[in-house]
């Protein structure tokens, strides 16, 4: 099975690299610019078509969550009409396509977990395009499948879990805000996911269950939680450590507001598909292991 994916350097995107080179049933090729560029709709349906993939995954995305509060457009240039692009250029070759959504699509004010019903109500820019890139995918594509993650961490790029570990190198004591609450999410457990869903399309010739679902970490903590996770278990492992401080999200005030309430409910998921993404708790180990190796290694990535 051959799987395009969107993007080159994202976490989801290395993680799924990695995990389908352990599934000689899958072929998975990364595609980003200059040959696939969202913001030169020209590109997209070429450089997938080349492909000719058997299904595609839409997981390049602006993901700056502050500064697209000054860049609205480009936001949903990218989240929007580039995720509709790939969903058209993958209708065209009559392929389905599994689109990457977010947590912020919703406001965070619901003392629940959110479901695939609830109703979206972003507080800013990014959440706003991301939910208008779902509506363009589901215009563009009938045979689609949009999951929402959350807290995404991974032993690649930019991410809480490597934030943490690099302060604690140079600090006792971190403060970190407490009044957050989610689902931290592996991008290994993500990629995971995506190949077991990508699998049931294959072999499911009658699938018709296509629309939104909640893929996310086993689980909630908060912010503040899951640093002390994560450095507990660097310590476990000959890493450094540090105190943590509970702050309010109005100790640490940001350009964009953050849900207090990024917690998804999987349900959906586990029933339509019979998988379910690891404990928070577990993922993080693995994910602070391979850090710690590749540092002593001397390597970037784990």
């Amino acid at each position: 099975m051959k799987i395009a994916v969107t993007g080159r350097q994202g976490q989801v995107v290395q993680s799924l690299l990695e995990r389908a080179e352990a599934r000689p049933d899958m072929e998975v090729v990364a595609l980003g610019r200059p040959e696939l560029d969202l913001l030169k709709p020209d590109t997209i349906r070429s450089a997938i078509a080349a492909v000719q993939p058997d299904i595609v995954v839409s997981a390049a995305a602006y993901t700056a969550v502050d500064q697209a509060e000054d860049e609205p457009e480009t936001a949903f240039a990218v989240n929007s009409a580039g995720a509709g692009h790939v969903a058209a250029a993958a209708a065209d070759l009559g392929v389905p396509v599994i689109h990457l959504s977010t947590d912020y699509v919703f406001d965070g004010k619901k003392a629940e977990p959110y479901t695939e019903d609830d109703r979206p109500a972003p507080q800013g820019v990014y959440g706003a395009s991301k939910l208008a890139g779902e509506e363009a995918v589901t215009a563009a594509n009938p045979h689609h499948l949009i999951l929402r993650t959350a807290w995404v961490y991974s032993p690649f790029g930019k991410n809480f879990v490597k934030t943490i570990l690099g302060l604690a190198a140079e600090r006792d004591e971190l403060t970190i805000v407490a009044d957050q609450w989610g689902n931290p999410t592996s991008a290994l457990d993500i990629a995971d996911g995506i190949l077991h869903v990508a699998t049931r399309l294959r072999e499911d010739s009658d699938f018709d269950a296509w629309g939104i679902n909640h893929l996310a970490g086993t689980g909630e903590t908060n912010w503040a939680g899951f640093a002390r996770h994560i450095l507990a278990t660097n310590s476990h492992y000959g890493g450094a450590s540090a105190t943590v401080k509970d702050i309010a999200t109005s100790d640490f005030p940001t350009k964009a507001n953050r849900p207090a309430n990024s917690r998804l409910a999987t349900g959906k998921l586990a029933r339509g598909f019979g998988w379910t993404a690891p404990k928070w708790e577990r993922s993080t180990e693995v994910v602070v292991a391979r850090l710690v190796s590749a540092n002593e290694k001397g390597t970037e990535n784990a």
